[in-house]
Order: structure tokens, then C-alpha cells, then sequence
């Protein structure tokens, strides 16, 4: 009797408490620490390079899988267990692999989606040496399980999003983003309900090719391709949280890289929906070996994962959908 007293008199300050919060207390449990303890899990030698289809892809699927039932985040509808199987042909071989989502349901728009999206797979072993692919894509996977936990939070204490997120893990994307190609043919949602994509690719360390050596940047591909209200509002919103310079020299239509067709966001953009695209650059260890966990930047890769959230979060809550150009 006592106990169930002292609860009665703490549940209005419980209540308050939750009440008081706001979008940065939900960014603020995007931590350094917890994207270092996930990325040292999923760019291990046990993972073995994740290449599409094989035991080490598998195991991070098992991982992902594992952490959004933790969660308490829901599976996408037609997944099984989280997973979208699929048989991709690559080099003339049928290979089995899935793609892994996860859905936050929207409280006033649920038929409204925001995909944000990394790829799961790296290159695997070459030369019988492990690529294990920290900043590729594992600083993308980790981001997204971090963003999905800070709006796990806002939902659990009642300021879920609007708008419902789709989580999605793609396989493939270093076979020529065959399994982002494979959710856009046979989508868990429909592709014209889909307001954005918002498409993270390597964001954990800095581009040693740029001549300014300010950390605090993020590369940014796509937004005013398809939508000006999509980038207006993630210029608005950097300035309004995170204050990063936004760094447009790859979205350039004339860029010699193309990093525009070259990771997952392109096949959404195909579908003439507004995405960005999230990068920080290559280095020496692009592809390699030495992409290892040790050598990104904690602090930063937290930071630039809080402003994708914003976005989502700016995205999501809105009341109007973003208009295309």
C-alpha cells in the first residue's frame, strides 16, 4: 500500500517530466558512445566484410534484426522478421539476401512514410584480407539505429512523429544498389505515399581531398534535385540545431564523381522522389582493409546523425507534405 502511495505521488511528476521534453532531449541520446559501441559489433571481424549474401551479410541481418525487437520497434509490413528476402542475380550467380525494415508508425499521418536508409553490406574479404567497412556503410547503419531509438523515445512519451518513418537496411548496394533497385520495385509501402528518402552513406570521418579542413561539414547530394521546399527546409533546419556547413560540391550536376547515381537514394530519386543524400566523402581507405573502427570520428559521426534526425523530425511533423519542383 505504501509503494502503490509513493507512486500515485510520483506519477504527476512522471507525467511532467515527459511533458517537458522536446526534440533536443531526443537528439541528445544520439551519443558517440553508444554509435562506438554498435560500429565496433558491426565492423568486426565476425561480420567478415558483410559481403551481399554471405554468412557475414547474414549475421548483421541477425543484428539489426535483433536491436529494433529489443526496441520495441515494429517490423515493416510484409517484412519477415524485419527482413525482405530476395534473390539477386550478380555476375550471373542467383544469390539469397534481404534487405531489413523497420516501421515508427506516424500518430497523424500514417499513410504518409519517410524512408531513411543505409546499406548493410560492404565488399567482404579480398585477398584474403576482412574489409570491414566501418565508415562504409557501418557509420550509416549505426546512424539509423541510433535515430530509430531517439524516436522510439519521442513516441513512447507520447510525441511520436506525424508522419510514419521506415527504417530500411539495404543489401547490394555495393553490387550496383540492387537491393535499394529491388525495394523500389516491390516497395513495403507505397513509393507514391513516400514523401522522402533521406539516404545515409559514409559519414563517420572527413575528406582529406578538401581544402577546408573544418570537420564541422557535411557533404549533401540531391535536395534541390526534385524539391526546393526539401532543401529549404534542411538548410533551416541545420541553421536552427546543428550549424554545420553544408557542403554542395558534389551536387553538382556537372561532378565528374556522380556521387548522385551512385548510392541507394538514386533509385527513390528514379521514382521522382525528393531525397538527400548524406556523405562526408572517401579517403585512403575506401574500399580497403584499413576502413576499420578505430579511425572515425565519434563525436562528429553523433553530431551529423542529430541533424539527420532534425530533418526527419522537421520532415515528419510538418503539416504540409513537401511540393515538388
Amino acid at each position: 500500500m505504501k509503494s502503490l502511495f509513493l507512486n500515485l505521488l510520483l506519477f504527476p511528476v512522471l507525467v511532467v517530466a515527459q511533458n517537458q521534453m522536446d526534440v533536443t532531449d531526443f537528439a541528445a541520446s544520439i551519443t558517440a558512445k553508444e554509435l562506438k559501441e554498435n560500429l565496433y559489433v558491426i565492423a568486426s571481424d565476425y561480420f567478415q566484410g558483410r559481403e551481399t549474401g554471405s554468412l557475414g551479410q547474414r549475421r548483421a541481418v541477425d543484428f539489426l534484426q535483433n536491436f529494433y525487437s529489443t526496441q520495441g520497434i515494429e517490423e515493416a509490413k510484409g517484412a519477415d522478421n524485419y527482413t525482405q528476402p530476395m534473390k539477386l542475380n550478380i555476375k550471373g550467380v542467383e544469390v539469397e539476401t534481404e534487405n531489413v525494415a523497420a516501421i515508427i508508425k506516424g500518430s497523424k499521418f500514417p499513410e504518409e512514410y519517410i524512408v531513411i536508409s543505409s546499406h548493410l553490406d560492404h565488399i567482404g574479404i579480398k585477398n584474403g584480407e576482412i574489409n570491414n567497412g566501418a565508415d562504409d556503410d557501418g557509420s550509416g547503419t549505426v546512424a539509423l539505429l541510433e535515430i530509430a531509438e531517439a524516436f522510439k523515445m519521442a513516441a513512447d512519451v507520447g510525441q511520436g512523429p506525424k508522419r510514419s518513418l521506415i527504417f530500411l537496411h539495404v543489401t547490394g548496394e555495393e553490387k550496383g544498389l540492387l537491393g535499394s533497385s529491388y525495394y523500389a520495385n516491390n516497395p513495403l509501402y507505397p513509393l507514391a505515399q513516400t514523401m522522402t528518402n533521406l539516404n545515409v552513406d559514409m559519414i563517420g570521418r572527413t575528406d582529406p581531398k578538401r581544402e577546408d579542413k573544418d570537420p564541422n561539414y557535411i557533404y549533401l547530394i540531391g535536395a534541390d534535385r526534385l524539391s526546393q521546399d526539401l532543401h529549404d527546409i534542411s538548410e533551416a533546419t541545420n541553421t536552427k540545431y546543428t550549424q554545420f556547413k553544408l557542403d554542395y560540391t558534389f551536387n553538382e550536376e556537372k561532378d565528374p564523381n556522380r556521387f548522385y547515381y551512385r548510392s541507394d537514394h538514386y533509385n527513390f530519386a528514379k521514382n521522382n522522389i525528393p531525397v538527400i543524400f548524406y556523405f562526408s566523402g572517401t579517403h585512403e581507405d575506401y574500399h580497403k582493409p584499413g576502413d576499420t573502427p578505430d579511425k572515425i570520428m565519434y563525436d562528429l559521426l553523433a553530431k551529423r546523425s542529430q541533424l539527420i534526425f532534425y530533418t526527419a523530425w522537421e520532415l515528419a511533423n510538418r503539416t504540409d507534405k513537401i511540393r515538388l519542383n
